[in-house]
């Protein structure tokens, strides 16, 4: 039996996913957070969160890593640790430096920052000689006003290091660019309380479905387990509507998308690890958007493991623990899985969700879960604005996605200032 140390996590789906896997993998954990109370919210379910079930729960500043890296080492002499694990974006490069530090496996710390960080991703893929957007990396107004006329409007602005969709903005002219510069210079700590780094990374827009590229890396080797696609709402926005796994493309396509991906991996240093690279299809061939050395969010993982029999959460863990995994797909029965959201019409206060009914008797769906009454929302702007999801599957077919897409179609979001307004 191995002893993972958790360091903190997100609070979705693999919040539940990474301890489950680690206790059916027949290991243990210990959890280490800065903010125990981040992980008792409401809203999370039913009963004592996954996370809070460790054998241990510790509390420790996670922010800081000169601070952190002898408090560990002392932890490790007394409970030891096989491995070092996170879910959460912002502690991914703590993950790998901790477990580099113990001297317990894990990617190469740099490699982890290289892939995290948009900026230094790009200008690592770039190096390598891959194609890719044309880009450019600037730190205030003035430096940002003068790039953008080099690239030329349309542009995407992105935050380096920001998750979910965060402030990714598309922009036509230099208004748009302003309003999307101050909206994330007056964001300069991120919800863990890191302080972000000050930069802007401008680049060219590319044109074409989005898709992503789920892959293993053992010792360098990277194995793929396949291509999912991603549906997303309108512009200015890129937030995610839904994903299916596999993807409905040709054989082409998909293996340009996967020796994209590898050479991009390759570009990063990255050598050991579960990773979800999004692209996008162009004319000219697929295109990096970026790399995330961690299994997929929004319930991926989930919609591989129901294709393919591989559970990329227990993946993670293993190798995190030095162990091999074994990633051969088998059949499961099923032909094609998919999750579809349902974003908030609006801002405002949720009076109710209508038409789960269908939800809770229909065969083909797998997992549906809707926000209470009484959540408050914002717009639609990033991934973290969901209202609820429906999970499907299709034996016979890659009919998975559209029938999702059918069944949130057919919910519908009440408000409560709507209910108020009725009764004046």
């Amino acid at each position: 039996m191995g002893h993972a140390l958790v360091i903190e996590s997100w609070v979705g789906a693999m919040s539940t996913l990474l301890p489950r896997a680690i206790r059916e993998a027949g290991h243990r954990f210990t959890f280490l957070t800065r903010n125990l109370h981040h992980y008792l919210r409401p809203g999370s379910g039913e009963g004592v969160h996954p996370l809070l079930l460790a054998d241990n729960v510790i509390t420790a500043e996670t922010n800081d890593l000169d601070m952190l890296l002898p408090q560990v080492q002392r932890l490790h002499e007394v409970l030891r640790f096989d491995g070092v694990v996170t879910s959460c974006d912002y502690y991914l490069g703590t993950a790998a430096r901790l477990a580099a530090h113990l001297g317990l496996p894990s990617p190469r710390p740099d490699a982890v920052e290289y892939a995290c960080r948009k900026d230094l991703a790009r200008q690592r893929m770039q190096v390598a000689g891959l194609p890719g957007p044309a880009f450019a990396i600037t730190e205030d107004w003035p430096g940002t006003e003068v790039a953008a006329r080099t690239l030329g409007f349309p542009l995407v602005i992105k935050p380096v290091d920001l998750c979910a969709g965060m402030f990714v903005r598309l922009v036509a002219d230099r208004t748009q660019l302003r309003e999307a510069f101050d909206a994330l210079d007056a964001f300069p700590v991120n919800a863990r309380g890191q302080q972000r780094l000050p930069l802007v990374l401008l680049e060219e827009v590319l044109v074409g479905p989005e898709v992503s590229v789920e892959t293993v890396t053992v010792d360098g080797a990277t194995t793929v387990l396949g291509v999912t696609d991603k549906s997303l709402a309108g512009e200015p926005w890129f937030v995610e509507t839904g994903h299916m796994f596999p993807a409905a493309l040709d054989a082409a396509t998909v293996t340009a998308v996967c020796d994209m991906t590898v050479a991009a991996l390759a570009a990063v240093g990255y050598d050991r690890g579960v990773a979800h690279t999004e692209l996008r299809l162009t004319a000219a061939g697929p295109r990096v958007v970026e790399i995330n050395p961690r299994p997929a969010g929004n319930q991926i993982t989930e919609l591989v493991r129901r294709v393919t029999g591989v559970d990329l959460p227990m993946v993670f863990t293993q190798l995190a623990l030095g162990e091999q995994p074994d990633i051969a797909v088998t059949g499961t029965g099923v032909r094609s899985a998919a999750i579809s959201f349902l974003l908030p019409p609006r801002a405002g206060t949720v009076a109710g969700i209508e038409g789960t009914a269908t939800l809770a008797v229909a065969d083909d769906v797998v997992d549906w879960a809707v926000k209470p009454a009484g959540h408050r929302t914002g717009d639609a702007v990033s991934n973290n604005t969901y209202l609820g999801h429906v999970m499907t599957v299709d034996t016979a077919a890659l009919g998975a996605r559209a029938r999702a897409e059918e069944l949130v179609a057919g919910l519908g979001v009440r408000y409560a200032d709507d209910l108020a307004g009725a009764l004046a």
